[in-house]
């Protein structure tokens, strides 16, 4: 008997080894991407529905209410987070007729695809903030049209702008003079349970200091950490630093309740002369390691332990998007083959067919101190009804407190290979099958 109940206790042991072995291949509630159309060259939304079932996505954020790109995802599993033009902020502020309307004709009567969440507006207080006092009452009269007992989140976008300081994380705030129009926004989303938006952007962070060792810090590569002396805590990577960011901002209001979901962020793969980092590499070695880096459930050094939601950006490259060349580049996905632009970590197999071949790792650069770097406010994901930059703007300076909280000595730029890739991921089917060998063998043990 006790020979037995040994080796059973041997064979549970086995099965929680091979569960910790496991990649993290199942989709994951946490991992979204955006699916932009500012392009001529799109496959049809039912190719790219089949392409994202085939990856570990879950979520989908789309800029407007196209019906055969919602309804291409029922069925899919993957859940949408819809969106509002900034055009249709007043006429939901002044009427809530329109805003009922609007819910009616764009949420789907059935319960598939799965509506997450509505963003009324894409970052208004950075783009037009002559909208700035229609916004809230536009979100509450979304929220009031919204059917009995729904659980969609209603919210709106913001840039990395509507911060006042960001360097170090921890003196994170927001810039006093949106106060009128973010006090009653935060008050709205933590009475309704819905997410702050951000959209932050390590890239534009990399811009302002183009240096190997702010790359180091942007691609999630090894290096010593920055300390923070407000905090105590130490950053690795700037996507923690600038989430954190905001985070400090959210708990100086009080809204420690408020979470946040980023909206946007991403790597493009190409660029012109002037556009520094702007290559395959990096965008792979970017997106890869924040992909390794959710599924670490590391969270953030403020909020440790809780993968932050995360929508990458973007599905496809949009080749009419106005602006530099990189702002055409941030596709994960060819819109010809459909297969990879680079490997991402996002198959469920680990590859696809297709599939780029993979980047030599860049040559070693010796470690250096860094200063903090200031960052450029930028707008990947902004559509053609919102205001571009203006020359001499404050968002178009680049200010530090935009999307820089912090940098950090750093190690070569050569530890891109152990950031660039990531573990192949198996079906979950397999991840079931354990876990039935697991609960067969504890039945065993106990009915001994």
């Amino acid at each position: 008997m006790a020979g037995r109940r040994q080796l059973l206790l041997l064979l549970l042991l086995w099965g929680f080894l091979q569960l910790i072995r496991l990649p993290y291949s199942a989709s994951q509630s946490f991992v979204g991407i955006n699916y932009g159309d500012v392009a001529d060259n799109l496959p049809p939304p039912a190719s790219t529905a089949r392409l994202l079932q085939s990856t570990t996505i879950t979520k989908v954020r789309l800029y407007g209410t196209d019906p055969a790109v919602i309804s291409a995802f029922a069925g899919t599993g993957i859940s949408l987070l819809l969106g509002a033009a900034n055009g249709d902020i007043p006429n939901f502020a002044s009427s809530p007729a329109a805003a009922a309307a609007w819910v009616a004709a764009h949420l789907p009567s059935t319960s598939s695809p799965a509506i997450s969440a509505v963003s009324v507006g894409n970052e208004v207080l950075f783009a037009d903030t002559s909208l700035a006092s229609q916004l809230v009452p536009a979100l509450q009269n979304i929220y009031a049209a919204l059917p009995p007992n729904s659980s969609v989140k209603v919210s709106t976008v913001h840039a990395m702008d509507v911060l006042a300081s960001s360097d170090p994380p921890s003196s994170g705030a927001f810039k006093p003079e949106l106060a009128a129009a973010l006090d009653p926004l935060l008050a709205f989303l933590s009475k309704t349970g819905s997410p702050f938006l951000i959209n932050p952007y390590p890239y534009f962070a990399y811009l302002s200091d183009p240096r190997p060792e702010t790359l180091a810090f942007c691609l999630f590569q090894p290096n010593a950490g920055r300390p923070d002396a407000g905090s105590g805590l130490t950053y690795t990577n700037m996507f923690d630093a600038q989430v954190d960011a905001v985070r400090a901002a959210l708990d100086a209001k009080g809204y420690k309740d408020v979470e946040i979901v980023v909206a946007e962020t991403g790597w493009p793969h190409s660029g012109g002369a002037d556009e520094a980092g702007a290559t395959a590499e990096n965008a792979r070695a970017f997106v890869s390691g924040l992909v390794s880096h959710l599924r670490s459930m590391a969270g953030t050094p403020r909020a440790p332990g809780k993968p932050v939601d995360t929508y990458l950006f973007a599905v496809y490259d949009e080749d009419l998007k106005p602006g530099k060349p990189s702002e055409k580049s941030f596709g994960l996905f060819q819109t010809t083959t459909l297969a990879e632009t680079y490997p991402t970590g996002l198959m469920r197999n680990g590859t696809a067919a297709g599939l780029a071949p993979a980047m030599a790792p860049a040559a070693a650069a010796p470690t250096l101190p860094v200063k903090p770097s200031p960052a450029p406010a930028r707008l990947p994901g902004q559509q053609p009804q919102v205001t571009p930059l203006q020359p001499g703007s404050a968002a178009a300076a680049g200010p530090s407190a935009l999307c820089a909280p912090g940098t950090a000595t750093t190690t070569a730029r050569g530890a891109a290979a152990a950031a660039c890739s990531s573990p192949s991921a198996a079906e979950s089917p397999r991840t079931m099958s354990v876990i039935s060998i697991i609960a067969g063998v504890l039945l065993m043990y106990l009915l001994i």
